[in-house]
């Protein structure tokens, strides 16, 4: 009589998300490098979705990554010298400034969104396109109904 193989320990689950999550950005990141941006990181993309389509400033970029604001500063000086942020006088308030995507920033946004959607269709070839459906949508009823939750920065402690 055969029995079902016994489950694995509940730690597995964690770290093979983890893993997933780290092969598809290592897969990403390695494109991006082949597309012109070698300097992408994992939190610029982070950094760019909190900077979001209008800007920020750089305390509120700090709050929406869970960071402090001075950890926010040099995340912004860093991304200015690579060239994908840039600082301006807020039209609203010239005292303040507001960090923005340069079209640099926003072409690795671009690519990423490509590069992104490959790697999925490449997930439903080798899967199938019903297992990948059925895994995001179970992941869906597991996770919280907002995907652009950004303290994840702070969550991990990089601050």
């Amino acid at each position: 009589m055969s029995s079902a193989p016994p489950d694995p320990p509940g730690f597995e689950l964690p770290l093979r998300l983890l893993l997933a999550f780290q092969a598809i950005l290592d897969e990403l990141h390695a494109e991006l490098a082949r597309e012109g941006h070698p300097g992408m990181r994992p939190m610029h993309g982070f950094v760019f979705q909190a900077i979001g389509p209008d800007g920020t400033t750089a305390v509120e970029l700090g709050r929406r990554l869970g960071v402090s604001k001075q950890a926010a500063g040099k995340m912004v000086e860093s991304l200015e010298r690579a060239g994908y942020v840039e600082r301006a006088a807020d039209p609203a308030d010239a005292r303040r400034k507001i960090v923005r995507l340069t079209p640099y920033g926003v072409d690795a946004l671009m690519r990423s969104a490509r590069i992104f959607d490959r790697i999925r269709d490449d997930w439903s070839r080798r899967l199938g396109a019903d297992r990948v459906r059925a895994l995001e949508g179970t992941l869906r009823a597991m996770t919280p109904a907002d995907p652009w939750r950004l303290d994840i920065p702070g969550w991990f402690g990089t601050a």
